[in-house]
């Protein structure tokens, strides 16, 4: 986490700012077609200085066992794992209504 979050949320306590940051965040999750017909799930909506998006990124591939990158503040995995990224970052303490999967 950033050094800032006192300035975002006054005098709040570091955890509850934090948990209040995630719970803005609207967290968009889809499929595009590449070519040769490959599938890429794509991840945005996460905010660069409150996530570190390289370290998800890393997480996120192991735990699916997939490749994957991270570039222009979004996350880039190769196949189609709509449904369980959503698992895997709801389990991560983001709330779940607010991640989204779009068709």
């Amino acid at each position: 986490m950033s050094g800032d979050l006192s300035s975002i949320c006054g005098g709040l306590p570091p955890e509850l700012c934090e948990q209040l940051i995630r719970e803005q965040q609207i967290i968009k999750i889809k499929l595009e077609k590449r070519r040769y017909g490959r599938e890429v799930t794509i991840i945005e909506g996460l905010d660069e200085r409150e996530v570190n998006l390289k370290k998800l990124a890393s997480e996120l591939k192991s735990k699916l066992a997939t490749g994957g990158t991270y570039k222009n503040g979004r996350i880039e995995l190769q196949g189609d794992h709509r449904f369980r990224v959503r698992e895997i970052l709801a389990e991560m303490g983001f709330p779940e209504e607010n991640i989204i999967i779009v068709e």
